[in-house]
């Protein structure tokens, strides 16, 4: 029988043999060689397979290496939320964040102002008809805020960006000339568009103002509660821009003055230091909103200084003086 030829991969084909006798065949030889590997065509493989089994090979390795890792780690621990604090404890030591005050100042700074006024001549501007004229009294009788000579300064808020401030009227009553300095150190004149005597509040407009003057983010004081932070911003005695604070001690509060000339109702009252000065800024909370113009303070002595104890108009009182809407 013929025998089945072999096939060879290598290029070169070997020299044929020199002619010899033929063989003797047994049986096992008459039978036909099986092919070899390099014969039987190799079976197509799936690249997605095999991509497969490489990704699983490799997240083995990786895995073992994990769990090699954290056996032989000298001292290796389980990381607890104690060791969490600690780091952040440390992170903050040595980079401390801005406190709640400070943050809140930094919010309202731009939008507190410095109002004065005086007598000025006698050809200034006066107070509108619609604003009840209110004569200027002796030192001490101006309720809980400061003493009112021939130049008063006290504090204000911007509250539109157009130049419209609120402060107290008894910082500005009975002024024939009003002056307001601005965060940026820019000065205006300023007149009297509104008052609402009953809450001690006046309403004033800039004449000029800063390109990029900002106004206050007022927030209504239904959710405040005593106990509440908050910062008192203003100039007392002058100095200032001044910054301290409190919490709130209590809300609908009543204020009679001294004399008893003039009765405050549905205050906040605060802890936050205020003084001759403070009247008519603002009552800020941490979020740095203003919830109260300063109005008042008390001491039952003849001393005009803060004992710790503060009263504030709330905001929905003093926006609708200004007449905006109520929140």
């Amino acid at each position: 029988m013929r025998k089945a030829p072999l096939y060879s991969r290598s290029p070169r084909q070997p020299s044929p043999p020199a002619p010899a006798a033929a063989p003797r065949l047994t049986p096992e030889d008459a039978a036909p060689a099986a092919p070899t590997a390099a014969a039987v065509p190799a079976k197509r493989r799936s690249p997605w397979r095999e991509r497969a089994a490489w990704a699983t090979v490799g997240l083995l390795l990786v895995t073992l290496g994990a769990v090699g890792q954290r056996a032989f780690a000298p001292g290796s621990q389980v990381l607890t939320q104690k060791d969490i604090d600690a780091s952040v404890r440390r992170s903050l030591e040595k980079d401390p964040l801005p406190s709640a005050y400070a943050k809140a100042h930094a919010a309202i700074a731009p939008s507190v102002v410095r109002v004065e006024g005086d007598d000025g001549p006698d050809d200034a501007p006066a107070q509108p008809q619609s604003t009840p004229k209110t004569a200027k009294k002796k030192p001490g009788t101006e309720g809980g805020g400061p003493p009112l000579p021939n130049h008063a300064t006290g504090t204000g808020v911007v509250i539109v960006d157009n130049g419209t401030i609120l402060t107290n009227l008894h910082v500005v009553a009975g002024s024939k000339r009003l002056k307001v300095t601005f965060a940026d150190g820019s000065e205006s004149e300023a007149t009297l568009v509104g008052a609402q005597p009953e809450h001690d509040l006046a309403v004033l407009r800039a004449r000029s103002i800063p390109d990029d003057l900002v106004a206050a983010t007022m927030r209504s004081t239904a959710d405040l509660q005593p106990g509440d932070e908050v910062i008192a911003v203003g100039f007392p005695f002058g100095i200032g821009p001044s910054v301290s604070g409190g919490v709130v001690s209590g809300l609908k509060r009543e204020f009679r003055s001294p004399q008893g000339q003039r009765k405050l109702t549905n205050l906040i009252q605060f802890d936050a230091a205020a003084n001759p000065g403070n009247s008519g800024g603002p009552l800020v909370t941490m979020d740095g909103s203003v919830v109260g113009i300063v109005t008042a303070i008390l001491n039952p002595s003849e001393q005009r200084t803060f004992i710790g104890i503060g009263f504030a108009v709330p905001i929905e009182n003093a926006a609708a003086a200004a007449g905006m809407p109520p929140f």
